[in-house]
């Protein structure tokens, strides 16, 4: 799994803009949460999803708190930890969190 670091509001709109093209993940992780970590490696190490089909972004969200409050803002969701957004055309066409986060319900979703 590749993933594209998002570590400012640049990065956060490359995103948005290339979802217009493509899908996008968004998986907003705390690294000083349990649950997090292993929601991370759940889909590490279950990911089989060709990044011509989507592409995955990583957020620090403790190290990019204002990255984070922009993402709920911009898309309207809740902020969560960890949260796994997929967003297309700049919309959200997936959103889990917590123990509900996985690449089977993804590909459900895409």
């Amino acid at each position: 799994m590749t993933w594209k670091k998002i570590e400012s509001l640049v990065d956060l709109n490359e995103a948005m803009e290339e979802s217009r093209n493509k899908k996008v993940i968004l998986f907003k992780h705390s690294t000083r949460c349990s649950v997090s970590m292993m929601a991370k490696k759940s889909l590490e190490m279950s990911w089989d999803i060709s990044l011509d089909e989507v592409q995955p972004y990583f957020l620090d969200l403790i190290k990019y708190r204002n990255v984070s409050n922009e993402i709920s803002a911009k898309l309207e969701v809740i902020h969560q930890s960890p949260q796994l957004i997929g967003v297309n055309n700049e919309e959200i066409f997936y959103h889990a969190s917590h123990s509900a986060i996985s690449v089977e319900s993804l590909k459900s979703a895409l």
